[in-house]
């Protein structure tokens, strides 16, 4: 029997966490042959998950460049990929998201006339400046895409009010971020006592690295880390600080030297799970965070004024408090001191799935090309 050709594409970080489970649930059938193709947008954080999954790719581009602009980044993704889907001549592209890598990879595919399906698709803030450029990657893919793999119902009713008509394209499968999250906390991949945290103390996780809190919004956050500090002596705030000058320069400014308040660099993955599961409260402007915590049942409150994940919000285990210094207060101080309120954002069932995201891909793929 004719193996489906099926070649999965990735750059970032936050897109190897993702497809790092479906590439192994891919490697496990025998229907299907599987190529990894990395553009390495990130590299140095992209090649911490590869080595913490165990997969080797196939095919690396290795684009990075320092001070990158979009428009050098696209080309080079542009005309590197199609070299490569001319050599393998596949039968699908896997995307993840809404990345550059994503959607450049995407339209390359189209170009050569390949099918292409979408791993978390549907996401939508319907606010094609927020986030910049994410928003827009992410239309460009569910464009172009044959296959959507949406991590919830919403995501559906997105792709289906963007004009997406082919219901039997479209397919809800969880997300696979939380593959990746139970099989890292499974098999108990990280050991985080080098951290050095107080076992005494409360561990609130902060974590702020996306652009629209560049500048004035991340110096309101910091000064709402230094006040959670002075008013909670039993917390101790751990913030990874992303290598990025603007969000490097502002961190040092306003924290560095702070008791109980810990800059560290940026984690692998597991260890940044395992610091998820320790926490009793994270703040952070992260997508991933606000689909993984839940299911450690740490409640989170989101640093941004919209998010294209509101399944969160609605079933109750995030909160949106964006960059106000006084809002991130109240609703800290809540979750700090009211127990009810607290059990009552990390009972909450998580919206994203079960960690059967992966396997439910490779089964519609199999069927798909049956």
């Amino acid at each position: 029997m004719k193996k489906i050709k099926t070649v999965v594409v990735f750059g970032t970080r936050p897109e190897a966490i993702k497809m790092a489970p479906v590439v192994m649930e891919l490697k496990k059938r025998k229907e299907i042959e599987t190529y990894v193709l990395v553009t390495a947008q990130h590299r140095q954080m992209l090649d911490s998950v590869l080595d913490l999954f165990n997969i080797k790719p196939d095919y690396d581009l290795n684009l990075m460049k320092e001070n990158q602009d979009l428009w050098h980044l696209t080309s080079d993704i542009l005309l590197s990929t199609k070299k490569v889907y001319d050599e393998i001549n596949p039968d699908i592209v896997l995307v993840h998201g809404d990345t550059t890598t994503a959607s450049i990879s995407a339209l390359s595919a189209f170009y050569s006339k390949i099918k292409i399906g979408h791993v978390e698709a549907g996401l939508r803030t319907f606010d094609k400046n927020y986030p910049f450029p994410e928003e827009i990657n992410r239309v460009i893919v569910d464009s172009v895409s044959d296959l959507y793999f949406c991590p919830t119902k919403g995501s559906i009713d997105n792709l289906i009010n963007s004009g997406i008509k082919n219901k039997n394209s479209i397919f809800e499968t969880g997300n696979t971020v939380i593959d990746a999250l139970l099989y890292t906390i499974k098999n108990n991949l990280s050991d985080i006592s080098y951290l050095g945290l107080n076992p005494n103390l409360k561990t609130v996780l902060l974590t702020s690295h996306r652009r629209e809190n560049f500048g004035k919004p991340l110096e309101n956050i910091c000064k709402a880390a230094v006040e959670i500090v002075k008013r909670y002596k039993d917390v101790e705030i751990v913030y990874p600080v992303h290598p990025n000058p603007n969000v490097k320069n502002t961190a040092e400014k306003f924290l560095k030297g702070i008791e109980r308040i810990k800059l560290i660099e940026p984690l692998d993955y597991a260890p940044f799970c395992a610091l998820m599961k320790k926490s009793t409260l994270i703040l952070s402007d992260s997508g991933g965070v606000q689909e993984e915590a839940p299911s450690l049942g740490v409640p989170v409150l989101v640093l941004r004024d919209e998010t294209e994940r509101p399944e969160a919000l609605y079933s109750g285990c995030t909160k949106l408090v964006g960059s106000d210094k006084e809002k991130i207060l109240k609703e800290a101080g809540i979750l700090l001191e009211d127990k009810e309120e607290y059990q009552k954002m990390a009972k909450n069932i998580n919206p994203y799935g079960d960690g059967h995201a992966s396997a439910k891909i490779a089964d519609i793929i199999i069927k798909h090309f049956a």
